[in-house]
């Protein structure tokens, strides 16, 4: 089910990487870009000439690192004024995109959902899963939403449930969550899955 006919959005909300702008072309009245710091814009971007877009520039990292920073509640903030304009504008369709589709967009269309729709934390990661079914959304970024809307814990909590069905599902995520470092993401029966014998806990 879209987010319209759960009654979550008046607008239809897609999700992709970058590779996957060109599949979308014609369709979108507005864009959420987040890529990391010093990318250039997308190429796909080609193909949607008419849509208004909003563009972020963070990393999708859950850890701090010496070179790279979390996203900051400053990132989400950002994201909930775009929320905020939406909300006063004509929109049709939105597509949120970062590189992969996979945890940033995510992450940002979970927070739009959010935003509307307080007490709804099981409904709108149905939907995410209608609309992304691998989608793995960045943990520090619903960790900022859960708190900035007041909605004590309740879409983190969220997050954690669709995060163990996700893992179950699909090998593949397991994987990829792995290789980017955010293993301590997976429920702790994978937690040493794909490890070398001298890799394990």
């Amino acid at each position: 089910m879209s987010t319209v006919e759960r009654g979550l959005m008046p607008f239809r909300i897609s999700i992709c990487g970058v590779a996957e702008l060109h599949e979308f072309a014609g369709d979108v009245s507005h864009i959420l870009g987040i890529l990391d710091p010093g990318t250039p814009q997308p190429e796909g971007y080609v193909h949607h000439p008419k849509a208004l877009r909003d563009e972020f520039r963070f990393y999708d990292i859950v850890t701090q690192e010496e070179s790279r920073s979390m996203p900051t509640e400053a990132d989400v903030a950002a994201i909930l004024k775009v929320g905020e304009k939406l909300a006063a504008q004509p929109v049709s369709h939105l597509l949120v995109h970062c590189y992969a589709g996979v945890s940033r967009s995510t992450a940002s269309a979970v927070t739009l959902m959010a935003q509307r729709n307080p007490g709804r934390a099981a409904d709108i990661f149905a939907a995410l899963g209608d609309i992304r079914p691998k989608a793995w959304p960045n943990t520090v970024m619903i960790g900022h939403a859960d708190r900035m809307l007041g909605l004590g814990g309740t879409l983190v909590e969220a997050l954690r449930l669709h995060h163990i069905a996700v893992a179950h599902r699909y090998p593949e995520v397991r994987t990829l969550i792995s290789s980017v470092g955010r293993r301590h993401e997976l429920p702790a029966e994978y937690h040493a899955e794909g490890l070398a014998p001298d890799e394990s806990v």
